[in-house]
């Protein structure tokens, strides 16, 4: 009863000086109630915004894959996005042209696509979007092209002489979907396209619509070609066809082959400047560019965004060989949202393709994800030795302004223990009601960096808050006990004449 009455007389006697110590623990548990609740919940987060810069797995056929591991040629042959053309509709002399500028030879069909969405992580694919990269001329005039898909033939002569009545030659084009929706053999439905994997692009006008003659142009190519929204231009594209059979890239049974132009006439709906090589490129629906090329069904990659798992030690191991994981590993990394594992189930349901995660994108989430947290905890230390030292010193303030009863108490018989028991109930209780009332501020902060930072709330864990107290609990307990050794070693008559 005696401490009860001891504990509250120092709070009225002292009332603003412990009303100073409430507070500094009230800011320092803010500021850690609201770090490290962004610190387990930023993962997610960051996931979900890096996510919006595009895909982070490509899904190539078999081949092209071979082909892009052999030649370190990444993902980027025979796509506009990947492509290094210039404003013109060529290719740099960066010794990449002839990749740049080479159409696929091999294909996945389009039909498959939405496989995609029937593995086990569907729910964590929030998009895609199969695309065919070919290149055609543009603005073309003059009797030298046939139209789409006409038994018409040139000659190489009648294509060269077409060709240069173009006013951009050899443009990226690339057929995809805008926002196809697509209904599942489960019963659901889903969306899938470019309007979701490019929202960072600038557009002046609207997406196309899929299955029509509608496109976007990139700023440069508009610029070059002279062409605004609601203007049309006319692509032209040299097809190879056989003398007997005109299927299968155009070789016949004699292997003889020849040439005809195709031609498709498409309305600008749209120019968009995308901040790379895409502005020197064309998006039409696939169908149209299908047309154009004389390969129905067929696409030559997937760009998919995924909500992932940053890579770690299991994660590395599996996409290096899968076969070498236990049991156990196996099934840890099968049921995770790594981009390996998210690939490994794509391919398991696309016959003859393969999945890479762009490594660029996987990198940059796990290296963002370590500085942001690694930043964050600093702070929350920084903020609880600041706390520390302040209180420290208040406390050491506070029992130099009650020397003289802290001496009495020895005097009557009070030991160092009850004294440091004394001091320290009353900065535990100080400090409780600070820590209180720094978790409903801690959570408010937080909610309010998520929203500002990332566009969402941040989910507060028990965990964060047991972590906190704990964390607080130790720093008040070293500053308490910093402050307490100053009379510990005194005896009580240097105490009361203040020696």
């Amino acid at each position: 009863m005696f401490f009860l009455k001891m504990i509250s007389r120092s709070f009225s006697r002292q009332f603003k000086r412990r009303l100073l110590i409430a507070v500094t623990v009230c800011l320092s548990a803010t500021v850690s109630v609201a770090m490290l609740g962004v610190v387990f919940d930023v993962g997610d987060k960051l996931n979900a915004e890096l996510s919006t810069y595009g895909s982070n797995i490509v899904v190539q056929p078999k081949s092209d894959a071979v082909v892009s591991d052999l030649y370190n040629t990444g993902d980027s042959a025979g796509s506009a996005s990947g492509s290094s053309s210039g404003s013109d509709g060529g290719s740099t002399s960066d010794g990449s042209a002839a990749a740049d500028s080479a159409d696929p030879t091999a294909f996945l069909k389009e039909s498959d696509a939405q496989k995609i969405k029937t593995i086990f992580w569907a729910f964590n694919i929030t998009n895609f979007a199969p695309e065919l990269n070919i290149h055609a001329d543009a603005g073309c005039v003059g009797s030298g092209a046939g139209s789409a898909g006409s038994a018409g033939t040139a000659g190489a002569s009648g294509a060269a002489a077409s060709a240069a009545k173009c006013k951009a030659t050899n443009v990226p084009i690339v057929g995809t979907w805008f926002a196809k929706t697509l209904h599942m053999d489960s019963g659901e439905s889903t969306v899938a396209g470019m309007n979701g994997m490019r929202s960072w692009w600038k557009i002046n006008g609207t997406w196309p619509k899929d299955d029509s003659e509608q496109a976007m142009v990139g700023s440069a190519l508009a610029a070059k070609l002279g062409v605004n929204v609601g203007d049309s231009v006319t692509l032209d594209k040299t097809i190879a066809v056989g003398a007997d059979d005109n299927t299968n890239g155009g070789t016949g049974k004699t292997g003889k082959s020849s040439t005809e132009r195709n031609r498709v006439k498409v309305k600008i709906v749209g120019i968009f400047d995308s901040g790379d090589s895409d502005n020197s490129a064309i998006y039409m629906p696939s169908i149209a560019v299908q047309t154009l090329a004389n390969l129905p069904n067929s696409i030559d990659k997937i760009e998919v965004k995924a909500l992932t798992t940053p890579d770690n030690d299991l994660a590395r191991k599996a996409s290096k060989n899968p076969n070498a994981l236990t049991q156990d590993e196996w099934e840890t990394w099968y049921c995770t949202a790594y981009p390996s594992s998210i690939a490994y189930q794509i391919e398991e349901v696309l016959p003859g393709a393969v999945a890479k995660q762009v490594r660029q994108v996987a990198a940059l989430q796990g290296d963002v994800l370590n500085k942001t947290q690694a930043v964050m905890v600093l702070m929350t230390v920084l903020s609880l030795v600041a706390a520390a030292i302040a209180v420290a010193n208040l406390m050491a303030a506070s029992i130099g302004e009650r020397g003289s009863e802290l001496a009495l108490l020895k005097a009557i018989g009070a030991t160092d223990g009850a004294v440091s028991r004394l001091m320290l109930a009353e900065t535990a209780v100080i400090s409780l009601v600070g820590a209180i009332a720094a978790a409903l501020l801690g959570s408010g902060v937080a909610q309010i960096v998520g929203h500002v930072v990332f566009g969402s709330g941040i989910t507060m864990r028990p965990m964060v808050f047991v972590l906190v107290f704990v964390l607080l609990a130790v720093t008040v307990l070293v500053a308490s006990l910093s402050s307490i050794r100053a009379i510990l070693g005194l005896r009580p008559a240097e105490v009361l004449h203040g020696r």
